[in-house]
């Protein structure tokens, strides 16, 4: 069934005309040994974005930086596709500087990448704001310490929770709220025991002064931090939520979403608790690292969204950067038309001009041909600068990027899915059509929604951590490819 399946799924790869997109992620067994996961991105004939596991492939220890690109690079010669390669995502802490080059010069010498390889490694977004996250929480680690031993401290025993519940009720709150517990590895269930911890604050100082045998309440100040701290890491929960409303989230979403708590960081800077804005300062410069590499390609996407186009990037620098982002929002024009022109031929204008029908001569008056020769070559001299407006109205013709731009945005807040904007209107901007399906299937992150919050490594289950490495990649890829195609045709 597997060999079955790959022939199907090789054959779906060489059917597409477009470039492909790439996840690299890592995986461990059970048995501790490691396991490298290739998975393809793109937006098939029909349109529909398409994500299938390429390979799950064997990593033998210790296995070298040019072995693993060596590796990559064979598995796309044998899918056939090295020559349709656009980018490829990772988690930089599993993928350094190295073997990407490697892999970048290998298909360079195919000539086989997008843009020569100026996008070639997208780092995994899920996995920078984890950091920026995990970072953030280290601040309250202390504190959060503490809400974690009051709240088991309450649900120990049910004289305890009824004590408490008895707090609650004398502070105007309310008890169906409750109180969760987290996972010390998954930060959104961190941020929401905060947050309902937050709620309880006045209850905990009650139930502090009320029953002697609890003495792990936080002081004011620790509260005061929790509260600021939750708020300023909250907009990294809330952006990653709109990172989790698609399976696989097309690359027009990133943009916005990173903007905003990059604005928020930057706001936060200028704030007067010295705390915050240390905090804000720091946790900015991880998030500046990423943004000023990647902003262009995360720009282009949003502004092959209708709703938003180029006037949203150019607003958004000015709004970050001031006058200094005239120029940022220049050099992704510049970035975006340079692209452009990858997908751009001669023959191709938009609108088309209906060839202009010319009369034959019959339709000339003849009193007008040769009346006066000294008339006729004064009023010929006299509209040569007419006839050299036309020569310039034909070298100023907007190409369809231009035109695409110069059309009135969508609603923003429209519901809209913009792979099938472009296909209803792939046959008025052809050009720019080409460019969003490469560009919209780029994955920004290599974290299905599951995962998003959990910094957990990937691990095997211990019934795949029994298998062979040939069985495991067999079973894993056949039962991807069969579910991707049950997907499509719901």
């Amino acid at each position: 069934m597997y060999i079955r399946e790959k022939v199907k799924m090789q054959a779906k790869l060489q059917a597409t005309s477009n470039r492909i997109s790439l996840t690299y992620d890592l995986y461990s067994s059970l048995t501790t040994d490691s396991y490298g996961c290739l998975t393809a991105y793109f937006i098939d004939n029909d349109w529909n974005l398409q994500k299938n596991v390429l390979n799950f492939f064997y990593l033998p220890p210790p296995y070298c930086d040019t072995y693993l690109a060596e590796k990559i690079f064979g598995l796309l010669i044998d899918w056939g596709i090295e020559k349709k390669v656009s980018t490829i995502t990772s988690n930089s802490a599993l993928i350094n500087a190295d073997p990407v080059k490697d892999l970048r010069s290998k298909l360079n010498a195919s000539r086989g990448l997008f843009c020569g390889g100026e996008y070639f490694h997208i780092p995994c977004c899920a996995h920078i704001i984890n950091v920026i996250v995990q970072d953030g929480l280290k601040e309250i680690d202390e504190a959060l310490h503490k809400i974690r031993e009051s709240i088991k401290f309450v649900k120990g025993s049910k004289a305890r929770e009824q004590k408490f519940l008895e707090c609650v009720t004398q502070s105007s709150l309310d008890v169906k709220k409750g109180l969760r517990q987290d996972v010390s590895t998954v930060w959104s269930s961190t941020l929401i025991m905060l947050h309902h911890a937050l709620y309880y604050r006045q209850a905990f100082m009650q139930l502090e002064i009320s029953d002697s045998s609890y003495n792990g309440c936080p002081s004011k100040i620790e509260w005061d931090n929790l509260e600021k701290i939750s708020k300023l890491l909250s907009v990294f929960y809330d952006i990653t939520l709109v990172f989790c409303t698609s399976k696989y989230p097309t690359a027009n979403v990133f943009f916005p979403t990173i903007f905003s708590a990059y604005l928020r960081l930057k706001q936060e800077t200028g704030n007067d608790d010295e705390c915050l804005k240390t905090l804000a300062m720091r946790l900015l410069s991880k998030l500046e690292k990423y943004w000023s590499d990647f902003s262009i390609i995360l720009a282009i996407g949003v502004i092959l969204d209708p709703r938003y186009k180029f006037s949203f990037v150019d607003w958004c620098f000015k709004k970050l950067l001031g006058d200094d982002g005239v120029q940022e929002s220049t050099r992704v024009k510049d970035k975006l038309f340079s692209v452009f022109t990858m997908y751009t031929t001669p023959t191709k204008l938009i609108p088309s001009p209906k060839p202009t029908i010319m009369p034959d001569e019959s339709c000339y008056n003849d009193q007008f041909n040769a009346s006066d020769d000294s008339f006729s070559r004064d009023a010929d001299d006299f509209f040569k600068e007419f006839d050299s407006l036309a020569r310039e109205d034909a070298f100023q013709q907007k190409s369809q990027m231009e035109l695409y731009l110069d059309e009135p945005r969508i609603n923003r807040k429209s519901r809209l899915d913009v792979p099938t904007y472009w296909k209803v209107n792939q046959y008025r901007f052809p050009e720019v059509a080409a460019m969003a399906r490469d560009i919209l299937s780029i994955p920004f992150t290599t974290v299905n929604k599951v995962n998003y919050f959990d910094e957990n490594g990937r691990m095997l289950d211990q019934y795949n951590s029994a298998l062979k490495p040939d069985m495991i990649e067999a079973l894993i890829c056949t039962r991807d490819w069969l579910y991707e195609r049950m997907r499509q045709n719901r």
